[in-house]
């Protein structure tokens, strides 16, 4: 992995942008910054458009009303794939190449000796015992690591320890709702 490639896992999670995108831009703004070369899925009221590492979610109250931005996820399992257009022709320009696997312990060493604490949060049950998340409450990002291997649980590419996605935003309402669940 590059350190470049390190640098925007870093930055990602300390700022919860992707090259100074929120989650909450338009799909207008993030097609500026990061092209058209994307997968788009229009649920109607929700709409997901991914650039292969980077996919960002909208919201709208009704059909004729213009997307929300709503949060956005780095899906860092795909690049286990190996898939040449991985991670996204605009991040691949910026940060070079990007290894198939991060490994938590990298990334919250880096954060911590750059002053950014990550605590960890309960899991969704339905993730349980396969994953463990940790939270920045700073930039409301999340980051979810493979906790234990299940042979139809987890992808069968990553290794324990290895970061399944960062996400943002998750709110202090929503780490106190999954704590609430396991009191």
């Amino acid at each position: 992995m590059t350190p470049y490639s390190l640098a925007f896992y870093v930055h990602a999670v300390t700022t919860g942008t992707v090259l100074g995108l929120g989650p909450d831009g338009s799909p207008d703004e993030v097609a500026s910054v990061l092209g058209t070369d994307f997968a788009e899925n229009d649920f109607g009221r929700a709409m997901c458009r991914d650039y292969g590492l980077a996919e960002f979610h909208y919201h709208r109250a009704r059909a004729r009303d213009p997307w929300s931005g709503h949060h956005f996820s780095l899906q860092v399992h795909r690049l286990a794939r190996r898939d040449r257009t991985l991670p996204g022709e605009v991040l691949r320009a910026r940060y070079g190449r990007f290894a198939p696997r991060l490994r938590f312990e990298k990334l919250e060493r880096l954060l911590r000796r750059r002053g950014v604490p990550l605590v960890e949060i309960p899991e969704y049950p339905g993730n349980a015992p396969y994953y463990r998340t940790f939270w920045q409450p700073g930039s409301r990002t999340a980051v979810s690591f493979i906790a234990v291997h299940g042979e139809y649980s987890t992808p069968g590419a990553l290794r324990v320890g290895d970061v399944y996605k960062i996400q943002t935003p998750v709110t202090a309402q929503e780490v106190e709702l999954r704590r609430a669940k396991v009191r």
